[in-house]
């Protein structure tokens, strides 16, 4: 993958389920990392499985030649009774990545999810209205400002199953940020699964794209689960995200936008589904020899 000009990673999710705990719960850290190195990449993030010791984490990745990218953190900006106590938790989270050596915080608005939010569990996702997108903005740009101070940049993930999903929603809280402040994680299977052209969110945001998580897509699999109105952890459990080349999303055009770019930071193989049948360094071993070959295809031109 040299002719990469962004660094490659893969996140622990592979391994380790963080939404659907039963997947892979039995893997060990150590067996993580040591696949991980043995696939020749160099950055992850922080799984439920790593030490949470900062000292025992930086000697377990630095001795396999591991950086830490970056670690999820979810938050409440809609509500505005919750901003002070968000961002006093939110410079704690900089804090620690910053020791990490990081240089991007995931960050991902709770409020109104079926799966995230501390205050309710909603039969289906609480859209915004424009009191909490004016809030959820306000907060997003105080975090910002808080992730910069440590030399980082708060990077929104768009997520299935939360408020910020379909690209009309990516589109507005761009609009609405400081882009300055608050810049974006471009996830393939995100946006597909929220109805996007991945490609388009590319193509449109790219100026505010500071992170990327490439994830595919099964197309029977997100059919069957609209035909039956699953929620987000069901299409999980029954196999909706897999690694790039495994599903149905092109990513030719999405790895040829990036290299032309020449996009510098990060991107973070992730397939989201259950290990025990769909292995996590077979897999990955798949993912990369896929996206190998578009490049060589792409050099061919």
């Amino acid at each position: 993958m040299s002719k990469l000009p962004f660094r490659l990673g893969i996140h622990p999710i592979n391994w380790v389920g963080e939404d659907v705990k039963e997947h892979g719960d039995e893997t060990t850290f150590e067996q993580i990392v040591d696949e991980i190195a043995a696939l020749g990449l160099a950055g992850t993030e922080m799984g439920r499985k790593f030490p949470a010791d900062t000292e025992v984490l930086k000697q377990e990745l630095e001795r396999r030649g591991i950086g830490l990218t970056s670690q999820w953190k979810s938050v409440l900006f809609s509500d505005p009774s919750y901003h002070e106590a968000e961002l006093e938790a939110y410079r704690a989270h900089a804090k620690f990545l910053q020791e990490m050596g990081s240089t991007v915080i995931s960050t991902c608005e709770a409020g109104g999810s079926l799966h995230f939010d501390p205050r309710q569990s909603p039969r289906e996702v609480q859209r915004l209205n424009e009191e909490q997108w004016a809030a959820l903005a306000q907060g997003l740009n105080a975090a910002g400002a808080i992730a910069k101070e440590y030399g980082l940049k708060l990077t929104y993930h768009h997520h299935g199953g939360t408020v910020v999903e379909r690209p009309e929603e990516i589109d507005k809280l761009m609009e609405l940020t400081d882009p300055e402040l608050v810049y974006l994680l471009f996830d393939t299977g995100h946006a597909y699964y929220g109805g996007a052209d991945p490609l388009e969110v590319l193509q449109k945001h790219y100026d505010r794209i500071a992170y990327v998580h490439l994830k595919d897509v099964r197309q029977a699999a997100l059919d069957r689960a609209r035909e039956e109105q699953a929620d987000f952890i069901t299409c999980i459990r029954n196999g909706v995200f897999t690694v790039p080349g495994d599903g149905c999303i092109d990513f030719a055009p999405i790895m040829n936008e990036l290299v032309t770019r020449n996009y510098t930071g990060w991107a973070l193989l992730e397939g989201e589904q259950d290990p025990s049948l769909h292995p996590a360094y077979e897999y990955a071993s798949k993912a990369l020899r896929y996206l190998d070959s578009l490049i060589a295809e792409e050099g061919e031109r």
